[in-house]
């Protein structure tokens, strides 16, 4: 008999973490006989209010509502997987009450979401939801997680099961970009969302216009929109599914700044992944799982000061044989550790495992 999965996502394909974490294992989990429904809690008109700066109050409250409707017609699947949290901002037993105690749940997380409440600078909101995904990841049949902090959170929270599985790319969709060694203008680039933006690029680009100056190169953003300010060196893109693969070809050198935080720590590096899928070579900061991703001197540099920003930059923007070589070897890492090829069986494989340990209760 097939299995009856129900997924209950944050955001629709418009959300990369919905995306990429579970919607984009469908073929493979129909392959496993794991017929799938997809319930995002966040519809798209939310996505794009928040990235316009524009109100999300209504479009939340409406979502909840939704949720809840999900939420108690769940006891008739065999399994759910859950994105994260099935109600963000709610204690526990809200929760608890609302999952079925019948279905098995599997939990996922490619952020260090728990860090919002338990880093919270309000004590009320630490006390009442400090704990809460600590005791989601203890109740949960199986707790994925997109990297080895996110890991030991889960196995310190007490749950059962505990895999490590990558964010991951669609090597069907990411071709490498041309290797040619070309004569012109070269393009350092940078693909994520204006928050991160603001965060993490922001801060970087007076060292970055710098070095384009000198060099004669420019910077390409794609998803950062109104949060990146204009510049003369700077081309802003905006983000869509459709054109993300063509955008990061068109770079030569890929970017990932971020600061030594406990939120930065639970970051997966899917830009990374998304660089060197195109064959593109990186640059980023060794910060969580960038160090396992990035092999320093291979398919790109990992850089801690400004200093060792800039000297990876000039060298990858002055000797174009360096980038395609860094870049084949980053995609070689891609199609070996971070594609949906190879993780794609193994997801559905978890699933299906979940499963049958239910029925055999």
């Amino acid at each position: 008999m097939p299995i009856n999965l129900s997924v209950l996502n944050r955001y629709s394909r418009l959300g990369a973490s919905s995306r990429l974490r579970t919607m984009q294992y469908s073929d493979y989990l129909l392959a496993e006989g794991i017929c799938t429904t997809h319930n995002p809690l966040f519809s798209e008109q939310y996505l794009r209010q928040l990235y316009s700066g524009i109100s999300t109050v209504g479009s939340a409250l409406s979502a909840y509502v939704r949720r809840v409707r999900v939420l108690r017609r769940a006891s008739r699947a065999d399994v759910l997987w859950l994105e994260k949290e099935a109600l963000p901002w709610l204690p526990f037993i809200i929760e608890r009450t609302l999952l079925p105690r019948s279905v098995p749940v599997v939990v996922d997380y490619d952020d260090a979401v728990f860090h919002r409440y338990d880093r919270h600078r309000s004590p009320f909101v630490r006390h009442i939801l400090g704990r809460k995904l600590d005791r989601l990841m203890a109740s949960a049949a199986l707790v994925t997680a997109g990297n080895q902090y996110l890991a030991e959170r889960a196995r310190q929270a007490g749950a059962a099961r505990v895999e490590i599985v990558p964010t991951v790319v669609d090597l069907a969709a990411y071709q490498a970009r041309c290797s040619a060694v070309s004569g012109g203008t070269p393009t350092i680039g940078w693909i994520g969302t204006p928050s991160t933006w603001s965060e993490y690029m922001a801060p970087m680009m007076p060292l970055l216009i710098s070095i384009a100056a000198d060099a004669g190169a420019r910077i390409l953003s794609v998803g950062a929109g109104r949060a990146a300010s204009p510049h003369l060196l700077l081309d802003s893109m905006p983000w869509t599914e459709a054109s993300e693969v063509a955008r990061i070809q068109a770079m030569d050198i890929g970017v990932m700044p971020l600061t030594d935080t406990p939120w930065a720590r639970g970051k997966c590096g899917y830009k990374l992944i998304q660089y060197m899928a195109c064959g593109v070579p990186v640059i980023a900061s060794p910060v969580g799982v960038n160090s396992q991703i990035v092999e320093h001197g291979v398919n790109g540099f990992l850089a801690s000061t400004e200093r060792e920003w800039a000297e990876a930059l000039r060298r990858l923007l002055r000797d174009p044989a360096l980038r395609v070589a860094m870049g084949r070897e980053g995609r070689r890492k891609v199609e070996n550790d971070y594609s949906l090829q190879v993780w794609g069986p193994r997801v559905a494989g978890l699933i299906a495992e979940v499963a049958r340990g239910a029925t055999r209760l």
